[in-house]
C-alpha cells in the first residue's frame, strides 16, 4: 500500500452562465430639467416637452400640430380655434429663454398641408418673426410634408445634427431624435393614476412629446413602441414641478 494516496483530481465547477443585463441610461436632474447623454451629446430635456442640444445652441420640438382646429372645423367639428396662438406663444418663451441659433420642428408642424394658408394673419406674423431669430429646420412629417417652408425656415427629409440623427418618424436607430408617436406615461402613486406627455429614452434614442396645444398622446406601454425600444424605455415626464425620470417597470398600461 503506497504511503501516500493519490487523491482523485476534482472537476472544475462549471462555470455561471452569464446573464446580460440591460445597462440602464445615466438621467441627472439639473433644475426642473432632466440631462443625458445621446452619441456623446449632453441632451436636457425641457418641463415644456422641447429638447435643448447646448452644443450645437440648438432647441428641438416636435409635433406642433398647428391650425389642428381650423382643420377639424373643414370637417365640421368645431374646436376651440386658438391652438396655434397658444402653441406659438410657448415656443416664443422657450426662444426668449434659450436664445438658440438653431430651431428644428421634427415634423408635424401643422396637422395638415393647408394649415400654413389658412392661419390668421396675427399667427401667421408671429410665426414669422420667430422663424427670424434663428436658422429654422422643418423637418417633413407625414401630416404636412414641405407645406411649412413656404412661410420661411427650410424643409429637410431629415437633419444630421452633429452625432445625432434628426427624423418624424423614429426607426429604432441609434443616436436618433424623433416624433410622430406622442409618448405619454401613466403611473400609480398616493392612491390616483396620473397620465403626462413624455420623452421616451433608453440612452440609444429618443423619442419627444408632443408639443402642440391639442396634440394627444400615446400610452408608452402601447406596442407601438416596442420595435423603438425592445427593452424598453425611460418616461421623463412632464410634470408640474419639472421633468421627472420614471422607470419603465412602473409604467403601467391604459
Amino acid at each position: 500500500m503506497p504511503l501516500l494516496a493519490r487523491s482523485t483530481p476534482k472537476k472544475p465547477a462549471p462555470k455561471p452562465a452569464l446573464t446580460l443585463v440591460r445597462a440602464e441610461p445615466v438621467l441627472a436632474i439639473v433644475d426642473r430639467n432632466v440631462e443625458a447623454r445621446l452619441a456623446g451629446t449632453m441632451l436636457a430635456a425641457l418641463p415644456e416637452g422641447a429638447l435643448w442640444i447646448e452644443r450645437g445652441r440648438a432647441l428641438v420640438v416636435a409635433d406642433l400640430h398647428l391650425e389642428k382646429s381650423s382643420s377639424f372645423a373643414r370637417g365640421g367639428q368645431m374646436l376651440p380655434p386658438y391652438d396655434t396662438r397658444a402653441t406659438l406663444a410657448r415656443l416664443a418663451a422657450l426662444i426668449d429663454e434659450h436664445e438658440p441659433d438653431i430651431v428644428v420642428s421634427l415634423g408635424d408642424a401643422f396637422h395638415d398641408g393647408g394649415g400654413p394658408a389658412r392661419m390668421g394673419e396675427e399667427d401667421r406674423e408671429a410665426l414669422q418673426a420667430l422663424l427670424a431669430r434663428a436658422d429654422w429646420v422643418w423637418v417633413e412629417g407625414n401630416h404636412e410634408g414641405k407645406a411649412a417652408e413656404t412661410l420661411g425656415g427650410v424643409a429637410r427629409a431629415s437633419l444630421k445634427l452633429g452625432t445625432l440623427d434628426l427624423r418624424h418618424e423614429p426607426t429604432g436607430a441609434t443616436n436618433e431624435i424623433a416624433g410622430h408617436l406622442h409618448p405619454c406615461a401613466k403611473v400609480f402613486g398616493r392612491g390616483l393614476s396620473v397620465r403626462r406627455r413624455c420623452f421616451a429614452y433608453d440612452g440609444e434614442r429618443m423619442v419627444l412629446p408632443a408639443f402642440g396645444a391639442l396634440t394627444g398622446g400615446l400610452n408608452l406601454r402601447d406596442r407601438a413602441f416596442a420595435p423603438v425600444f425592445p427593452n424598453g424605455a425611460f418616461a421623463l415626464a412632464l410634470g408640474k414641478n419639472g421633468v421627472l425620470p420614471i422607470a419603465p417597470e412602473r409604467l403601467l398600461a391604459d
